[in-house]
């Protein structure tokens, strides 16, 4: 992994669009490795429930909240990946939890408009002090629902979240209104590509159409001085052990197994959404 580098320009191109994307961040070996290992590990598979869109869609996912010794928890505790998140957040970070996201062939739901941070705001989360590093596992396009994001919508502030389907969505009649100011961009990535974006950052992605797949793998921090005042679902303040990047290949073909402390996530325990109900 050589390019999660992130110099002073690329900090104020964050600060002022609430997102960057850096193009092969990992090599081809790297994110070859780890395509084949998620789309044969069954642990992960069983563990992946859907989420409706609310457009007669479903979105597949896996959630757990702490890194393991498998090959994801090896690249979300590489040296470059954290080492970029804690530029981005000015200090320690930790790991609040990683998902796989599975977008199949026709078959792939959307995700409506929304913010992290609208999810997260009921955990006890007091400040929007995290970001997210989207891998592009497969080749994610327009066709088969690539990430969309409203370039400077991080500067708005949270804004009301209600239920979508099964999903949080940000007030329509709101975003509506900014969609009129700010633009929207369609984030295609290779395989290998990241991109990190903002907690306030409004995104969406639309059902997946194509032929291909379209999956990715989402590590979450949280600046480890925004330590949330409660227990929730996602971890407190867990001090993140970081591994040198060439562990990401020498963990080879590593999977979940069946004892793995990964701290799946269900349905029931994935509140995010369902606590905005309340």
């Amino acid at each position: 992994m050589a390019h999660c580098a992130i110099d002073d320009e690329a900090l104020r191109r964050y600060e002022r669009d609430g997102y960057l994307v850096l193009r092969k961040a990992f090599d081809a070996e790297e994110i070859g490795l780890l395509a084949r290992t998620v789309k044969e590990d069954r642990v992960l598979d069983r563990h992946a429930f859907g989420r409706s869109d609310g457009e007669g869609g479903t979105v597949r996912l896996s959630l757990w909240n702490h890194p393991t010794e498998t090959i994801y928890g090896m690249i979300a505790r590489s040296e470059s990946l954290v080492g970029a998140a804690e530029k981005l957040l000015g200090g320690e970070v930790y790991h609040y939890h990683s998902k796989m996201v599975m977008k199949d062939p026709r078959t792939g739901g959307a995700w409506a408009w929304h913010q992290d941070y609208g999810y997260w705001y009921q955990n006890g989360v007091l400040f929007p002090h995290l970001t997210s590093a989207f891998i592009a596992v497969d080749r994610s396009t327009r066709e088969n629902g690539c990430l969309q994001v409203v370039r400077g919508s991080h500067h708005l502030g949270r804004i009301d979240h209600v239920l979508t389907g099964e999903q949080a969505g940000a007030d329509l009649a709101r975003v509506e209104e900014i969609l009129k100011r700010l633009d929207v961009v369609y984030v295609e990535m290779e395989p290998g590509d990241v991109v990190f974006f903002h907690a306030n950052m409004l995104h969406r992605s639309d059902q997946n159409r194509s032929e291909h797949p379209r999956w990715s793998m989402i590590c979450c921090y949280n600046a480890a001085s925004n330590d949330p005042y409660k227990e929730s679902h996602h971890p407190r303040y867990t001090p993140l052990v970081k591994v040198p990047d060439a562990r990401i290949l020498e963990c080879g073909h590593r999977r979940f197994s069946a004892d793995d402390a990964a701290a799946w996530l269900s349905p029931e325990q994935d509140r995010s959404a369902a606590d905005l109900q309340s």
